[in-house]
Formats: C-alpha cells, structure tokens, sequence
C-alpha cells in the first residue's frame, strides 16, 4: 500500500483518491481517479467536457506538465463578436456580450479536453486503466451525492455585475433542467441526493469502448449532430483534433527554493513574475498581512495583470516575452516603482465582474511523488446533449472579441487561463504542492499561499487558511477578516479598496507540504473539501 495524501473541495474525490492507494494504485492513479469522482459530484466545477492543467513529478526523476486547455472550433472568426462588446470584466476574466453568446449556450464552448488529458496522463504515467478508475464515478452518478452548500451555492448565486444568474445554467436547458431541478421547477437543495443516470450510462459507455468513443465513435456524433441542430460552434473535426500537450515546467528560485510551475497559456507565468518581483522585498519584517505588506504584494499582482493582458496567451499564436518578464532587469524596476510608491493601471473596457468555477486536487506520497492538478468548465455554458448527461464547458467566454490582440479569437487558439498547478522544491525534493480553482484570483491564491508558508513558516493548511486579498484590477479586495484598520491605512495610502461578505473567498487553494518524509495538507475553508491521508 502506498502512504500518500489527497487534498480536494470535495470529500467524496479525496476519498476515492484515497481507496486507490490503499489498492495499489499510484498517485497518477489516484489524482485521475479523483478527478473523474469531481466530475460527478460538482458538476458545474468540472466535466469530461472541460479542461484544465496536470503537474507530474515522480521520483523516479519524471517531471512534466500536461497541459488540456480548450480550443476555439475551427468555425471561429476574429471578428464575430466584435459588434456585440458591453463590457470587459474588471478583472480580465473576460468580456459580457449582447444575447451572452459567449457565456452560455451552444456557441460558449471550446473543445472538451479533459477526458482525452484524462487517458492520456494515465498511459505514460498510470498504473491502472481509466475504464478501472471511472467505476467509482459512475456509482455516484447512478446513486447520487448529496448536494453539498458549495455545490447549491453556485446554483443559486445572484448574478454579478452583468453576468446572467448561475440559476439560468440549470434551468433552461431541457435536460440540464430534468437532472438538476425538481418537478416543481425548483433546484435540489442542500442534503438531498442528485442522480445523474444519463452520465452514469454515458461513463459505462466510455468504460466499455474506450476515449476514442467520445472523441471519433458514437458519443462524438452524439455531440456533432446535437451542436449542428442548436447553432454550436464544434463539429466532428474539432473533436478528433483533440489532443494534450506535454511541456517542460517553467522553473525560478524564491529565497533559496525552486519552484516548477506550468508555462503559457496557462498561469504559472504570473506567479514567477510575481515572486521575482517579491524576492526584492523583506517581506517577512513587513508583517503579514499589513498595510505594507498588502500594498507591496498588490502591486506585484497588477503589474503581473498588465503584462498578463498584452502579452501571455497561447504561444502557437503569439510570443510570449518570458526572457523579459522574468529578467533581473524587468524585477528591478518594477520593484523600484513599488518603492517609489508609484500605482500600476490596469485598464479595463467599461466595467464588469468576474467568474470563478473550477476545481483542483492535490496527491502526494512519501516517496516524493505528486500530482497537482485543476480542471474547469470556466463556469459551464448550460448545456447538455439530451441523454449524455455531462455539461460542456464555456470558455469562450474568456476569449477577446477585439481583433488583433493577444488574446482575441482564431480557430484552433486556446485562451489565458490562470491554471498554476505548482510545486516548491527545497534543493532537488519537492517541499510544497498546491494549486486553485478562482478564474484569475487563481494565481494571487497560489502566490500568497506560497509567501505564507515560505517567508513567514505557516503549515498546508495555515497557508490555505489565511486572510487573502486580491489585485486584478486598480481595486484591492479584501475578504472579511483583513481589519477595518488595515483598509483605512490602505485607502489613506491611495487605494480604492473593496471589502468581500465572506471570510473565507476564491480561491479555493489545496495544498500538501511534505517536511523530513512526512506529509501535512490543507484543504481551503471557502469549500467543501479535507485533506486526508491513509
């Protein structure tokens, strides 16, 4: 049996994380395992029609990233939305269009990568086969979850400066609405049971005929045939297309630590930028969490913002200056700004507010192996082909309908994603392993969960736990428990500053730090998830 620990929103994945081990599995085996158990029972998290980003590192010298992100269909143009801009949300986290064609409904999806990255981790890495690891999944689509208050909370959210009500995601959908409401129209509350047979006979599909059924056979044309018929975007070909890509981690040093993390599209770019730039400061004799300190670690994060928006996208259609954002020079200046107290601009199109559904889970055993991994719908476009039971994905939500930017549309082009699948070395043995779901709050989530336990010596589940702020925009957020006094020296400084209702606020980070062979996780209180080990 393996000794390892899982940490996850949902206590049902880290479980079943957790019965793979104890069968023998590894911990590729378990985080899959996992992740297929999170498509099931946080639907609107995560589904095998998502995408998202896998760290890999074993001891046996193995290291690589697995990156799945979504790609616009080939039917995409430039210019096909461009007349239809209201608003940039006010983070970046993408755009509100007229008729929310980008944000829900059979034009809102990129391609659905997340069971092909499935099948694929497990074959270079897996000890175990995906029709095996499916099967616990399956039992809970067939005999259900209760509804867990993360999981309700999503549905009955109000709607947030201009997006629609996530309520509209399981309601007007005819088969979304058939799993997810009762007769009388209302959604299932907190404590009852959800059944989901159409994906639970979809899962055996899949089991018994392979991926390949998803991608090429029946179920793909399950997907064509029900995207023609509704005006979506992804045909036949744009399934077959789809594939994985193995990278190399994006490597930096923090205060004598190495730390690996995944390159553009996806975030883990922003949290280098961010540390080098951090690495200037004595943040530690600051004080967590002052005014001080939050002003100094809020400007790194606009700074990493204003790059992230002109130039990090997908590197097979722009390239990304990775030399110059993470050069001494770049950190230099930026950190003599800082200094100087000069206030970094992020600018925006009008206004508009943010969209944070995604799910992670972290897996990790005592002899150094470790997974750490994020998969997403974005915040799920509503749709579900009659009788298949999952829901797909809306990230086109995120894409730029300007022309001629780094981020705007073309067929076949994945999106920025703040995704940071991350882990810390202390010399050549991994230290730290964490990652978030939060859409863009994702990488501010990552860093202070990284400052935490780095410069000021907090455990897993401490550096989850800790009052977090976020700086996507000129605003700095601040959950509840960052004191009133705190935000009035901030405003006094010059900050616009907005406090949250929640003490506890995206992102939802899971961590697992291993110190002299043994393992300590945490699992963020902001969800529904533990942290446990066998």
């Amino acid at each position: 049996m393996t000794h390892g620990m899982v940490s996850a929103p949902q206590p049902e994945a880290v479980e079943a994380g957790l019965d793979i081990l104890a069968a023998g599995g590894n911990v590729v085996d378990a985080a899959i395992g996992a992740g297929l158990v999170q498509t099931a029972v946080d639907p609107q998290m995560c589904g095998i029609a998502g995408f998202g980003s896998c760290h890999v590192r074993l001891a046996d010298g193995t290291h690589s990233i697995i990156d799945f992100h979504g790609r616009a269909p080939a039917a995409v143009t430039p210019d096909m939305w461009q007349n239809l801009i209201v608003r940039e949300c006010d983070d970046g986290f993408g755009f509100v269009l007229k008729g929310e064609v980008n944000e829900i409904g059979y034009q809102s999806m990129t391609t659905p990568m997340t069971l092909r990255a499935f099948d694929d981790i497990l074959t270079k890495w897996g000890s175990k086969s995906l029709a095996e690891l499916i099967q616990p999944a399956i039992e809970y689509c067939e005999e259900g979850f209760q509804v867990r208050p993360r999981v309700h909370g999503f549905w009955t959210a109000p709607a947030n400066a201009g997006r629609i009500p996530s309520l509209r995601r399981v309601t007007e959908d005819t088969a979304a609405k058939r799993i997810y409401t009762r007769a009388d129209g209302t959604v299932l509350t907190i404590g009852e049971v959800l059944r989901n047979p159409d994906m639970g006979e979809t899962y055996h599909r899949i089991a018994e005929h392979g991926v390949d059924d998803f991608y090429y056979g029946e179920i793909a044309e399950q997907i064509a045939d029900d995207m023609a018929a509704h005006g979506g975007l992804i045909g036949m070909d744009d399934l077959a297309a789809c594939s994985s890509t193995e990278t190399e981690p994006l490597w930096i040093s923090y205060r004598g630590h190495r730390i690996a993390t995944n390159q553009p599209p996806g975030g883990g770019l922003m949290i280098a930028v961010m540390l080098n730039i951090l690495e200037r400061f004595d943040l530690a004799s600051r004080g967590h969490n002052t005014p001080d300190y939050i002003a100094t670690v809020a400007e790194a994060m606009k700074i990493a913002t204003i790059e992230k928006d002109r130039s990090i996208g997908d590197p097979a259609f722009s390239k990304v200056p990775i030399g110059k954002l993470l050069s001494d020079d770049f950190a230099v200046e930026a950190a003599g700004r800082i200094r100087r107290g000069e206030k970094a601009n992020v600018e925006r199109l009008n206004s508009g507010g943010e969209s944070t559904e995604t799910t992670h889970i972290c897996v990790a055993d005592h002899a150094g192996n470790c997974v750490s991994m994020t998969h997403s719908l974005g915040s799920s476009s509503g749709v579900i082909t009659d009788g298949l039971g999952f829901m797909y994905n809306n990230c086109m939500m995120v894409f730029d309908p300007r022309p001629g930017r780094t981020g705007s549309l073309a067929p076949g082009k994945t999106r920025f994603s703040a995704m940071s699948p991350t882990i810390v070395f202390k010399g050549d043995e991994p230290f730290l392993l964490l990652g978030a779901p939060g859409g863009t709050t994702i990488t501010m989530g990552n860093l202070q969960t990284i400052l935490n336990v780095i410069d000021f010596g907090m455990d897993a589940q401490q550096a989850v736990s800790a009052p977090r702020f976020t700086a996507t925009s000129n605003t700095i957020e601040l959950t509840n428990r960052i004191l009133r006094s705190t935000e009035r020296e901030l405003r006094a400084k010059g900050y616009p500053t907005k406090r949250l209702a929640y003490s506890y606020y995206m992102p939802t980070v899971h961590a697992i730090r291993m110190v002299d062979g043994k393992l300590d996780g945490g699992a963020d209180p902001s969800g529904d998830g533990m942290a446990a080990s066998i």
